[in-house]
C-alpha cells in the first residue's frame, strides 16, 4: 500500500505526521520523531523568546480526548534555526511551525527560520491558550495583512495553521483572505479553545492555568475538524492541499479525513497519550482499510465524500 502523499510540491514518505505541539518542543524529541515513523517533523510552534508555559497540570487527557492550555512552551526561534539543519541527516520533511504575540515577532521569525530551510512553514494563526492573546485567525484583515508580511520573507512552501470556524460565512472569507496571500497548504483545525473539562470526584477543575478553561483535542473535536477540512475542500476546488488535525486516533478516522479532502493527517492526543508507536500502527489501520475498500492509495479517496 503506497501511504505516501505530497503537500505543496514536498513528497512525504506517509501520511501521518505528528501536530505542532505533541512531543516536538526539544531537540530529543524533534530526534525522536526523526527517528520515527513520523512521516515529518513538525516542530513545536516557536516565538521570539523561549518560554516555559503555563503552570502545570496544563493537559488532561480522559476517554473522550484532551484539553490542554500549554502556553506555548518553546526554545525560541533561534533554538530552532539551529536545530532544523540538523534534523535533515533523518531524510524526511521538517515543518517548522511560527508563531508570534504580533505581526513583527512572525515576520522576524519567519525571515530567520526560512534561512534554515525548512521543507515548509506553517503560520499558526490559531493559538487558543495564550492568556489575554486573541486567535489572530478570527480576524480576516489581520490575517490578510501578517500573512501577505510573512509571504515577502518567505521562499519555502507557506502554510497556514486555522482555528476551527463554526460558520460558514467565516469559512468563506478565510478562504478569499488566504487566496489573496498565495497560501500554499492549510492545517485543519487547531484545538478548540475555551473548553472546560471538571473533575467530579475532585469537584474540580482539570488543569490548573486560566481557571480550567483550555483548548480541547481528540475525538470529541473529530467533527469539527472534519467540517472544516471539507468545507475548505470545497472553496478551494479540491486544488489547497489540506492537512487534517483533529480526533486522528485510529486508520479509520484518517480515512474520514481523506474522504473530506485531506491529502495528510497530522497526529497531537493520541501521539501525548501512546507515544511515537501511534504511527506505525495507524499506518497498518489504515493501509488494511484501504485495501479493504480497493483503494491503492489514501489520495486516490481523497475528496470522495458522498453527499445524500
Amino acid at each position: 500500500m503506497d501511504l505516501s502523499t505530497t503537500i505543496a510540491g514536498v513528497r512525504f514518505p506517509s501520511c501521518f505526521m505528528n501536530a505542532a505541539g505533541a512531543r516536538c518542543v526539544t531537540g530529543d524529541e524533534l530526534d525522536a520523531l526523526g527517528r520515527s515513523r513520523s512521516a515529518a517533523i513538525v516542530t513545536k510552534s516557536m516565538t521570539l523568546a523561549p518560554r516555559d508555559g503555563n503552570p502545570e497540570p496544563r493537559y488532561y487527557g480522559f476517554p473522550a480526548g484532551s484539553i490542554n492550555s500549554m502556553g506555548l512552551p518553546n526554545l525560541g526561534y533561534l533554538a530552532y534555526a539551529r536545530i532544523i539543519p540538523e534534523l535533515r541527516k533523518f531524510g524526511k520533511p521538517i515543518i517548522a511551525s511560527v508563531a508570534g504575540f504580533s505581526e513583527e515577532d512572525f515576520v522576524i521569525i519567519a525571515k530567520v527560520i526560512n534561512e534554515s530551510r525548512p521543507d515548509l512553514i506553517e503560520v499558526n494563526l490559531s493559538c487558543p491558550n495564550i492568556p489575554g492573546e486573541p486567535q489572530i485567525g478570527y480576524d480576516p484583515d489581520v490575517s490578510a495583512r501578517l500573512l501577505k508580511r510573512v509571504r515577502n520573507v518567505v521562499s519555502v512552501p507557506m502554510g497556514v495553521k486555522l482555528p476551527p470556524y463554526f460558520d460558514p460565512a467565516h469559512q468563506e472569507r478565510m478562504a478569499q483572505v488566504l487566496e489573496g496571500v498565495g497560501v500554499q497548504f492549510l492545517s485543519l483545525i487547531n484545538s478548540v479553545g475555551n473548553g472546560l473539562v471538571v473533575n467530579p470526584d475532585e469537584e474540580r477543575v482539570a488543569i490548573k492555568p486560566k481557571g480550567g478553561f483550555g483548548g480541547l483535542g481528540g475525538p470529541l473535536i473529530k467533527p469539527v475538524a472534519l467540517a472544516n477540512v471539507r468545507a475548505f475542500w470545497k472553496l478551494f476546488g479540491g486544488r489547497l492541499p489540506i492537512i487534517g488535525v483533529g480526533g486522528v486516533v485510529n486508520g479509520t478516522d484518517a480515512f474520514e479525513h481523506f474522504l473530506c479532502g485531506a491529502s495528510a493527517v497530522q497526529v497531537g492526543t493520541a501521539l501525548v497519550e501512546e507515544g511515537l508507536g501511534v504511527f506505525e500502527r495507524l499506518e497498518n489501520e489504515l493501509a488494511m482499510l484501504l485495501a479493504r475498500k480497493g483503494y491503492a492509495s489514501p489520495l486516490a479517496c481523497r475528496g470522495n465524500l458522498k453527499e445524500l
